[in-house]
């Protein structure tokens, strides 16, 4: 039995990492900013406190086994600044407190965005660079943040980091959400042109990466000091993907569409106004957003079916019964 730290364990993939290590008898403590009297009843012992803060986070890491950090500022809109002191602060502050306690081994939840230049990446593995340049805090900070996770990895710390790729599924309150939101509304567009496949990953299968990760680098070490790709390896164009989601919380399919060069010249004016305006709430597009959306981005399972035993156990078809489901559809 381990004394495992999750950092985010009141968020979606969070949450699902805190289920699965309760279900097979692990000790947890949670890590985040609020209040989440659900774990406490699970018996799930809550630390609040921010990334930011290097006290809290040491306070948090006494004593485990194992952390996985899990623990972001994601998005697409923000100051760079709100995403370096969460991404990449937040991050040290856990390397610090893994290194002062002791503490054996890190997973860190990192972003395939990392290595996301602006063109396709068709069937791309690990080898694939960090690019000179980002469109996004997020990316950029997640990047720097893995860079630095990856090369803390020694004998005292063995770390790797996990890369999953658009995490959906019930209870999700970041993608799904959004989805539903702006198809009930109207407001999503295809981006013409040829079929654009794209990875995601349903939470569970994701939860259970994590979990495998940690195990590996428990026994034989060979996750240490790498990066991985995490998908359900069955790549879909992606505005299939989000007619489906849009199915299973009963709502229509996208038929409006505009052009690729459109929508990132409308993601460009829309983000220098909303800058001169400064205003916090994420615009209807960004460059950054209209590039994922116009390129195909899928990876090669090999590394972590090799190295982590990873195989995806529920299949999209099955995820879909189960978010409508519990969408009530």
């Amino acid at each position: 039995m381990a004394h495992a730290l999750v950092t985010g364990g009141g968020g979606f993939l969070g949450g699902a990492i805190v289920e699965r290590l309760r279900a097979r008898g692990d000790r947890v403590r949670s890590f985040a900013r609020g209040a989440y009297p659900a774990l406490e009843a699970a018996g799930v012992e809550v630390v609040r406190g921010d990334l930011t803060d290097a006290g809290a986070i040491a306070d948090a890491v006494r004593g485990v086994d194992v952390v996985f950090h899990v623990a972001a500022k994601a998005g697409v809109w923000g100051s760079y600044e709100s995403y370096h002191d969460a991404n990449v602060v937040g991050t040290r502050n856990v390397l610090r407190a893994c290194r002062a306690h002791g503490t054996p081994r890190l997973v860190y939840t990192s972003s395939p965005s990392v290595v996301f230049d602006g063109t396709d990446q068709r069937g791309v593995d690990e080898s694939a660079p960090y690019p000179s340049r980002y469109l996004a805090a997020y990316p950029e900070t997640k990047a720097r943040a893995e860079r630095e996770v990856l090369a803390a990895n020694d004998a005292s710390l063995a770390t790797t980091a996990l890369r999953p790729h658009l995490i959906w599924g019930p209870d999700d309150n970041h993608l799904v959400p959004r989805i539903l939101e702006r198809g009930r509304a109207g407001k999503l567009r295809r981006l013409r042109g040829p079929a654009r496949p794209v990875d995601s990953v349903y939470v569970d299968n994701a939860a259970d990466a994590h979990l495998l990760a940690a195990d590996r680098l428990a026994t034989d070490g060979a996750p240490a000091g790498n990066a991985y790709f995490v998908t359900n390896e069955e790549p879909l164009d992606v505005f299939d993907l989000v007619d489906r989601i849009l199915a299973a919380g009963g709502i229509a399919p996208v038929t409006k569409s505009i052009s690729p060069r459109v929508a990132f010249l409308a993601g460009a004016l829309l983000e220098t106004v909303y800058r001169a305006l400064g205003r916090d709430t994420e615009p209807p597009m960004t460059r950054f957003v209209a590039r994922q959306l116009a390129t195909a981005h899928w990876f090669d399972p090999t590394a972590a079916r090799r190295d982590l035993g990873y195989r995806p156990a529920v299949s999209i078809d099955e995820g879909m019964r189960r978010l409508a489901e519990s969408l009530g559809t």
